[in-house]
């Protein structure tokens, strides 16, 4: 970030390339719905780029690339009425979607691969029935790879309450994937 605040544009497209698809799950699977995904993700690096010359590293640049993401989702959620859903919206037909992304191996057989669907549609549905502190916790740990410390940065919690909030996604998710099983 750094490079790129001093003027080297590679740097940008290095950092892009490196976290686009984190940040790009977290938003997407907090949505469940592809083209708001999209239209956040746009604006969280538009941020980014316009951040870069006050860009001070006081944590991971992944710390604070997911902080700017989960601020534009719950600027974005709060802007939602509240009778209006996230709902998914129809992948295009090239792009797979994200069950099949979820999904183990797509050279499988076809039975094996609709088994392994199966199983990435129940661990999407658990996770989309998470309340949302709980959902921000567990994507920022699993697809921000983010530790405990930095979950409680991004969300401006302290440790004890992202802990919290991870273990109870996580026993949440167990509850509710045993009774899929």
């Amino acid at each position: 970030m750094l490079r790129f605040a001093s003027g080297d544009v590679r740097a940008f497209e290095e950092l892009y390339r490196r976290h686009e698809l984190k940040v790009w799950r977290y938003l997407q699977r907090n949505l469940g719905n592809r083209a708001i995904a999209d239209e956040l993700m746009q604006d969280v690096w538009f941020r980014v780029a316009r951040a870069a010359h006050g860009y001070r590293p006081s944590a991971r640049f992944t710390t604070w690339l997911l902080t700017l993401a989960h601020n534009r989702l719950v600027d974005a959620q709060r802007a939602t009425r509240p009778h209006e859903r996230w709902s998914a919206v129809t992948a295009a037909a090239d792009a797979p979607s994200l069950i099949e992304q979820l999904a183990a191996d797509h050279r499988s057989e076809p039975p094996e691969r609709a088994q392994s669907q199966q199983h990435a549609a129940a661990v999407l549905a658990a996770i989309e029935q998470l309340p949302p502190e709980q959902r921000h916790a567990f994507l920022l740990h699993a697809e921000g790879e983010l530790t405990l410390e930095e979950i409680a940065r991004v969300t401006n919690t302290n440790f004890e309450t992202a802990k919290s909030r991870l273990r109870y996604a996580r026993s949440k998710l167990r509850q509710l994937l045993q009774e899929y099983a």
